[in-house]
């Protein structure tokens, strides 16, 4: 495949932090929701936000798929 007609599928950086604080986020809000400890719930829909905003930021500081501090790896 041609590496610029790949889109990317999101495997970068921004991508991986963004998904991951997500979810941790969700699996911590799904626990608290079965717990019914309502103060976690409301904080990890706040945190799943976050990781949300985070991958924007990350990306506009250039760690997204075409940012200039990414260097994408071969796919076997």
């Amino acid at each position: 495949m041609n590496p610029a007609s790949d889109p990317g599928h999101g495997d970068s950086p921004a991508a991986w932090t963004a998904v991951t604080v997500m979810i941790a986020a969700l699996s911590v809000g799904t626990v608290a929701f079965y717990l019914q400890v309502w103060w976690l719930v409301i904080a990890s829909a706040v945190a799943t936000l976050v990781g949300w905003g985070l991958g924007f930021v990350l990306s506009a500081m250039g760690w997204g798929v075409r940012g200039p501090k990414f260097q994408p790896k071969e796919h076997a």
